[in-house]
């Protein structure tokens, strides 16, 4: 029988069976699709032909479309509902699919056609997403090492498997941590929480067969460190919560972080760079690591300014309590959230009834419909989990793309937030429209109990969707420059921006609605919640700052040979306030040991940030959020465009020039 995963799909707009595949199907449609691969590969490497743009790059943008289609519906089912077998799976493909990239790079019959089209370019008569299509193919062939032979190239394919093959182990590691610890809760203990976070202690004891209990789930631990009274449980959550990856035993993730790190130098010097740092940023916008180190700096100093002034006033409340000492960092958000409430008459209780998520999904599209014309139509169709949900998004009638939303947080799922592409858009196979995922983890209801967002996560879900319409909107040729195939400091500008739309009072006023009641938020709360926006700004911005210095200079040096001590040994050069820790430690710092993804890269988000607070600006120098023009111009010159142009070019034809760090720091309060 032919395998399903290798079949054409009758389904609703080509979306994946998952109501009939097994996972027993991966395996084999996998090592077919390679085979494919393989030969159409080999094939543009013998041609007798002399080399053309068609008969060599759109031959290889098309080589392994096979391949993609069935690591597409793999990915977005093992990433959000892992079992045994799929990570099993993940660890098998890793290295398989490493050495299948290394075999195109290193393929010098391949390489010679390339090369033998970027002399000639000039005389090629190519379109400008056809020129940057060659730049970028034969630029990522030298990078991964086609101009290596011998021993160095066979060394580099070793190193580039073995990295695949930890950074799915690290992920696996993580997952295992997330599953396998919670703390159970009393009675006692659960009363003394607010009723939606007594809701959602209950449904993840439910989901794991037992009573109430805390899980490191980010919207199950947040809002119990929040309003937890005992100081001695807030403390035990906290410190499991921060040692995700260093619990010891198998799960244990130090030593990979240490092996990742030595053989990312490693790579670096083979193929000519001075540190890995050097490596990675040389096709960003940052270009260099002391321009991120520049920016960085730039916003660390004011931020810490910030949190510990800050600091000062919650270790006086906490004194005021009967507790001696210094302020701890499980003490943090408890004391935080004690201080909002009193300084701007906000709690998070109070705010949480009127932000359901149905209410907020709605808002989202409605946004996207009044800037773009986008349109949501939920449909039926074989998704990967009961849970997850999926809209068919047309504009003027015509199909745009599929949406999936696969909202809550569940042992299967890894922790955080993110987006992905099941199916890219692009022209060259024909008009093949994106199938997008946002993948979140907010605490489940009980059965029957709306779903409630805390404002941290509807900015998450925002900004996820800024993502998604970073795909659904994309108008290119070409796969590989498809919607969030850009530079990786670039590619949360979209993400980021759409995060605004959330803090706009009408649409707040508009999708803002009491659970129970129906009725809107009242005024006074929609000023005060908005009034407090850069509340505790200069807390975020340290962990995330932090994170993404402790990042770079892993990687602009020599490995470390303990990542921890270096980690401990930067903080203290920083200056780290004793109350705060990073966001992401090492052992559990996915984005950058999970895959090189954001390696040297962390640092984007307020890269981007730059740019996202300029670009609001605009629209509000405009004619406000909703302004056509801004939106048609975002649309036309960076939504749609995908990787087709220079970042920089894109962002500058928008906005007519780039921005400086001012819109930032005015945007997150930290503005002298």
């Amino acid at each position: 029988m032919t395998n399903l995963l290798l079949a054409d799909w009758d389904t609703a707009f080509g979306l994946p069976p998952y109501d009939r595949i097994t996972d027993a199907d991966y395996a084999a449609a996998v090592e077919a699709a390679l085979d494919e691969a393989r030969a159409n590969i080999a094939a543009i490497a013998e041609n007798p032909d002399a080399p053309s743009f068609a008969n060599t790059i759109e031959a290889l943008e098309l080589a392994d479309e096979t391949l993609g289609r069935v690591l597409g519906a793999f990915y977005a089912q093992a990433g959000a509902d892992s079992n045994d077998a799929r990570q099993a799976l993940m660890r098998e493909f890793s290295p398989k699919l490493a050495a299948y990239g290394s075999e195109i790079t290193s393929n010098a019959a391949l390489f010679a056609r390339i090369e033998a089209l970027w002399q000639d370019r000039e005389t090629l008569d190519l379109t400008e997403e056809q020129a940057r299509v060659l730049m970028l193919t034969r630029r990522g062939f030298v990078r991964a090492g086609a101009q290596l032979q011998g021993a160095e190239a066979a060394r580099l394919t070793e190193i580039k498997q073995r990295l695949a093959e930890l950074g799915t182990q690290f992920t696996q590691n993580l997952l295992a941590d997330e599953r396998d610890w919670f703390m159970d809760l009393s009675e006692q203990d659960l009363q003394a929480l607010p009723g939606f976070v007594q809701d959602a202690a209950r449904a993840a004891g439910a989901e794991r067969g037992r009573g109430p209990v805390v899980t490191t789930s980010r919207s199950l631990i947040v809002p119990f460190l929040q309003f937890c009274p005992d100081r001695a449980l807030r403390e035990k959550a906290y410190e499991a919560w921060t040692a995700r990856g260093a619990m010891g035993g198998e799960t244990d993730n130090r030593a990979i972080a240490a092996e990742v790190l030595k053989l990312r130098e490693e790579r670096a010097a083979l193929l000519g760079y001075e540190t890995f740092a050097a490596y990675k940023l040389e096709t960003e916008m940052a270009g260099a690591p002391g321009a991120v180190r520049d920016l960085l700096m730039q916003v660390w100093t004011p931020a810490k300014r910030g949190a510990e002034a800050d600091a000062q006033v919650l270790e006086t409340m906490l004194h005021a309590d009967g507790i001696t000492g210094p302020l701890r960092p499980w003490d943090w958000h408890y004391y935080s959230e004690k201080r909002r409430a009193a300084e701007h008459d906000l709690n998070e209780a109070e705010l949480k009834p009127y932000l359901q998520l149905d209410r907020m999904i709605e808002a989202a599209f409605d946004c996207a419909y009044r800037l773009f014309g986008l349109e949501f139509r939920e449909i039926e169709a074989p998704l990967y989990h009961p849970d997850v949900r999926a809209w068919e998004v047309t504009r003027d009638g015509s199909h745009m793309a599929v949406f999936i939303g696969d909202y809550f947080a569940r042992g299967s799922k890894r922790s955080g937030a993110w987006c992905s592409a099941i199916r890219s858009q692009q022209k060259l196979a024909g008009d093949i429209r994106a199938h997008v995922v946002n993948v979140c983890n907010f605490a489940k209801p009980g059965e029957g109990q709306p779903a409630l967002l805390s404002y941290d996560d509807a900015r998450t879900l925002f900004h996820e969707f800024g993502h998604a319409l970073h795909h659904i909107l994309s108008d290119v040729t070409y796969a590989s420059i498809s919607g969030t195939s850009v530079a990786r400091d670039f590619v949360e500008l979209p993400s980021q921006l759409y995060e605004h739309w959330l803090e706009v009072p009408e649409v707040l006023e508009h999708y803002a609605t009491h659970a129970e009641t129906g009725e809107p938020m009242p005024r006074d709360l929609l000023d005060r919640l908005l009034a407090a926006t850069t509340y505790d700004m200069g807390f975020q911005t340290v962990e995330y700052l932090a994170s993404a210095l402790v990042d770079l200079a892993f990687h602009d040096g020599p490995a470390p040979v303990d990542p921890m001590q270096k980690q401990a040994e930067i903080l203290e050069e920083i200056g780290m306030p004793e109350a705060i820790r990073m966001r992401h430690g090492t052992p559990h710092f996915a984005h950058v040991f999970a895959g090189d993804g954001y390696s040297s890269g962390y640092y984007s988000y307020m890269w981007s940030e730059v740019m996202d607070a300029d670009a609001f600006e605009a629209f509000q120098q405009a004619g406000g959020p909703f302004d056509a023009k801004m939106a048609q111009a975002l649309e036309a010159h960076i939504l749609s465009r995908g990787g087709s142009e220079d970042a920089a070019a894109l962002y500058t034809r928008f906005r007519g020039e780039m921005p400086d760090a001012a819109a930032l720091l005015r945007g997150r309060g930290l503005a002298a």
